[in-house]
């Protein structure tokens, strides 16, 4: 989705009569649409094709002949029997990328397992820092380790797009979730490797910064962000918060002193209402914001200003709002074109106008159960 907001063409090749798994997904469904499916599959086209038949694999290997990118997100080995894997096309499209997507990526004593989301987020440590201290591991709420294995496969597919225009030559990217998941821990790792112990839950807490959660004001929830010992000045000045004998005046300090300082935030926060505290903290420089609902985040006219919803038309719902793209490029901007797409809308349009075929050679194929 993410190139093809940035103009590349992407034709999705779905199961006759089923589809994409996560068009199943739900309630809730819109005209029949899963609202899952809908959220990440804007600007694509749909092509639905038995290629496990001779005559749908015929059609699959002309639409690849004009292809720059094969995405696949087979079980490691599942494409390999049908002759799709990336060392049987390389000799016969030298210039292809073909990016693979999996659980445990296609190297490893792991490789042929099966992985989805919550899985991943599970095997790859983490839901282990995610939730309270004394309650139960959590997932997050949304799809991360889906979500950032895309992201790192668009980085890859455009790296080797980048090569290929050096050298003449496609190459293969191998795109592992768990990879991408034990990638985001980044300084929980970094605090593993230094002290040999692994991270536990915290909350809202961060483990190396102080103070940097959720506090409650009187009204609700708000975070509060002071992310050096300038801003911790600056946010005791503001705030009222004695800090006169300088024994919070570090971070360190206030890492170390945690215990002691967090329950007299905690009251202090308490007083006011959160509406007062971000318009006074924020107006001495302190990052800090409200825990807000999606309600409030998609009518929030900074989001707004930004193109960050998008209305497309879509054939079955008619108006339809989706994300808009968060890259803003000032020479070749990104673009959300059209909806996502109903199971096979474009079949026809791409057999004929892609593969070359004609309305009775596409009947015959439809007959056949093949498209």
């Amino acid at each position: 989705m993410l190139l093809a907001d940035m103009g590349a063409r992407v034709i999705k090749i779905e199961r006759p009569g089923k589809g994409d798994d996560t068009r199943a997904w739900g309630p809730p469904f819109v005209a029949g649409e899963s609202a899952y499916f809908l959220s990440i599959n804007r600007n694509k086209e749909s092509v639905t094709l038995d290629f496990k038949q001779p005559a749908g694999r015929a059609v699959l290997d002309r639409l690849i002949a004009r292809s720059d990118v094969v995405v696949e997100n087979f079980r490691p080995g599942a494409l390999a029997k049908l002759s799709l894997d990336y060392a049987s096309l390389a000799d016969r499209y030298p210039r292809l990328v073909y990016c693979s997507i999996s659980g445990f990526g296609h190297t490893g004593p792991r490789s042929r397992e099966p992985g989805y989301d919550a899985v991943m987020q599970a095997e790859g440590g983490l839901m282990s820092i995610t939730g309270a201290a004394e309650g139960p591991a959590f997932r997050l709420g949304v799809a991360i380790a889906d979500i950032v294995s895309g992201m790192f496969a668009a980085q890859g597919i455009a790296l080797a797009l980048f090569a290929r225009e050096r050298t003449g030559r496609g190459q293969a990217v191998d795109v592992a979730m768990l990879d991408s998941v034990a990638a985001l821990l980044t300084y929980q790792a970094a605090i593993y490797f230094t002290t040999g112990s692994a991270p536990s839950r915290m909350g809202n807490r961060h483990p190396t910064i102080v103070p940097y959660e959720t506090f409650g004001a009187s009204d609700g929830e708000f975070v509060l962000a002071v992310g050096n010992d300038e801003q911790w000045r600056r946010f005791c000045a503001a705030a009222g918060f004695g800090d006169a004998d300088g024994r919070f005046a570090t971070n360190a300090a206030r890492v170390t002193g945690y215990a002691e300082l967090k329950p007299r935030l905690d009251a202090h926060l308490r007083t006011r209402p959160r509406g007062e505290w971000i318009r006074q903290l924020g107006a001495a420089g302190i990052p800090c914001g409200s825990v807000r609902d999606l309600h409030e985040v998609f009518t929030d006219r900074q989001l707004s200003a930004r193109d960050m919803v998008a209305k497309v038309e879509h054939s079955r719902i008619g108006a339809l709002n989706v994300l808009g793209v968060p890259v803003k490029l000032s020479a070749t901007p990104a673009e959300v074109r059209t909806a996502p797409p109903t199971l096979g809308q474009h079949t026809q349009t791409v057999l004929e106008r892609d593969v070359g075929l004609s309305a009775r050679e596409i009947s015959a194929l439809q007959q056949q159960g093949v498209v």
